[in-house]
């Protein structure tokens, strides 16, 4: 069973190993969106775009609705929004680390 819960969560992990991919999941996060819509946003050609959606597709990170010729795109899970929220609270305390590690370095 445990082996089971840290194969997913590594597999997760992996989903979410790309720039791309968690700047696709912070724009989902705010609703959904379609491939043109994401491109548009992050300035990036379509098929970026749409080969790390198909990452995360493939992981079950996102769901994708076809509606005439456009695919919607949403979270599969809510919680994913949490855990980006964690992840820059996590970077937000390495940050502050290291400028009060920095400012002790010039004080002296």
């Amino acid at each position: 069973m445990n082996s089971d819960i840290q194969q997913f969560k590594s597999e997760f992990f992996k989903a979410l190993a790309h720039p791309m991919r968690i700047r696709i999941l912070e724009l989902l996060s705010e609703g959904e969106k379609t491939v043109n819509e994401m491109q548009a946003i992050l300035g990036s050609e379509g098929s970026a775009v749409s080969q790390q959606l198909a990452v995360l597709r493939a992981k079950n990170v996102v769901n994708s609705v076809k509606e005439g010729t456009s695919v919607i795109y949403s979270l599969r899970d809510p919680l994913i929004r949490d855990l980006l929220a964690v992840a820059k609270q996590i970077f937000d305390n390495h940050l502050v680390n290291a400028i009060s590690l920095l400012e002790e370095i010039r004080s002296e």
